[in-house]
């Protein structure tokens, strides 16, 4: 193999790639099999921080920036002047298999352009998936994207050889998409997912019955969308990735704030990509996945957008006075988790502790739970510790405490959930 050759690839590959965020810690289970090498079931495999704090590599490239498609915000358009490359799937194979012999990374991360078709790119994504598994007998997490337009039976194909499947969205409405992607349709995107989660519910079926049967996507399926290149609300995007998982069960929403990189006249004209919009959405992702909450709640017509100055929880809890305070010796555990400075496990904590004995406010301090925000929302044995029950003196109380006590963070660093509970 031409090694000096493949880096000039992987240098424009990568480079070129380096857009999507679309990356999590593995949820497969694929463990090694005598012969093989790699385990996609001992740690997460992306380049990003897992649910359990490690730091885990992949090796994320395009096997072509080569596209088809001109879409207006992409720094890969057909009518864009950059540098093209493609590797060929034995190519990506062989450096996968090299760069985890040396420890560089714990699986592969592959996108692409639509090169010629969505089904040709798709058969060049099978391809390099099988001679990664069948010939290589690699075992590690192999994570790729699923392109658009894309038939049923090639989409079927490859999920038998990867961990996850993502179709990316990027634009949350069919005007958008107009707009600035007008070779993508609506169809062609929720289509193939549909598909994936076919796949999946088949899959399930058929391992209760034979615990032998062949996988396929362990590890779900997720897509990513663009904040900020379009006029889309807030609320309109919550919306569609609750639809999404409702409909077609993601494991995942990815949320990206549009970076301008390219120029055009229907982009708009930032200075810097909307980060803390992103921490918005991705805070408020966290309260549907896990806090039981709508999107219909989060954010109305009448507040189709976030307050940047506040997370998403803490806003509901100033607009419902009528359901706070709430008693922590009596309230359900679902009502807990819509008190600000309380999340999953304190919810947890307290309905575990509170069956041997009624909680004082010093034994909710020992048990961990966030009463610095907590304390404007609760009682304790009848009894409340705030300062004020007045929701416009709350949230100036809560916006007096240092931003990392907010539940915000420096937009400059990334995230995939909320500091704040």
């Amino acid at each position: 193999m031409d090694w000096d050759r493949i880096q000039q690839k992987l240098h424009i590959l990568s480079d070129a790639a380096k857009y999507d965020v679309s990356c999590s810690s593995s949820g497969s289970r694929r463990a090694n099999q005598s012969g093989g090498i790699g385990n996609g079931a001992v740690c997460g495999i992306c380049h990003t921080w897992s649910a359990d704090g490690r730091c885990v590599s992949l090796l994320k490239i395009l096997m072509t920036n080569r596209c088809i498609y001109d879409c207006a915000y992409c720094v890969n358009a057909a009518s864009r002047e950059a540098e093209r490359a493609i590797l060929t799937p034995e190519e990506i194979a062989d450096v996968t298999i090299a760069f985890y012999r040396r420890n560089y990374i714990e699986g592969l991360f592959l996108s692409s352009g639509v090169y010629r078709s969505p089904d040709y790119t798709t058969e060049l994504l099978i391809r390099t998936a099988r001679i990664l598994r069948d010939e290589k007998k690699f075992n590690g997490y192999i994570y790729m994207k699923s392109i658009p337009g894309t038939s049923a039976q090639l989409i079927r194909e490859l999920g038998r050889y990867v961990d996850r499947l993502s179709v990316n969205i990027e634009l949350p409405s069919a005007p958008s998409l107009r707009l600035l992607a007008p070779q993508k349709t609506k169809e062609n995107i929720l289509v193939p997912m549909g598909h994936i989660r076919q796949g999946i519910l088949e899959r399930r079926e058929e391992k209760k019955h034979h615990k032998k049967a062949p996988s396929f996507v362990p590890a779900g399926q997720t897509t990513q969308l663009i904040v900020g290149a379009t006029p889309d609300s807030d609320r309109t995007i919550l919306r569609l990735s609750q639809a999404l998982y409702d409909k077609v069960e993601l494991k995942r929403v990815y949320y990206s704030a549009y970076v301008p990189a390219v120029t055009g006249p229907n982009l708009p004209a930032i200075a810097k990509p909307p980060l803390l919009r992103e921490h918005r959405l991705y805070q408020a992702d966290w309260l549907l996945r896990f806090y039981q909450f709508k999107a219909d709640e989060i954010l109305t017509d009448e507040a189709p957008d976030f307050d940047l100055d506040l997370d998403p929880k803490a806003c509901w809890a100033l607009r419902h006075p009528e359901f706070f305070p709430v008693e922590v010796n009596r309230a359900s555990y679902h009502a807990l988790l819509r008190v600000p400075g309380i999340g999953v496990t304190s919810a947890r904590r307290i309905c575990a502790a509170r069956r041997q004995a009624f909680l004082s406010y010093d034994t909710l301090r020992r048990l961990g739970i966030g009463l610095k925000r907590a304390q404007y929302f609760i009682t304790c044995k009848g009894k409340y510790y705030g300062a004020t029950t007045d929701p416009v003196r709350i949230r100036q109380l809560l916006l007096a405490w240092p931003s990392a006590r907010r539940g915000d963070h420096s937009p400059g660093r990334r995230r995939t959930g909320p500091v704040s509970r």
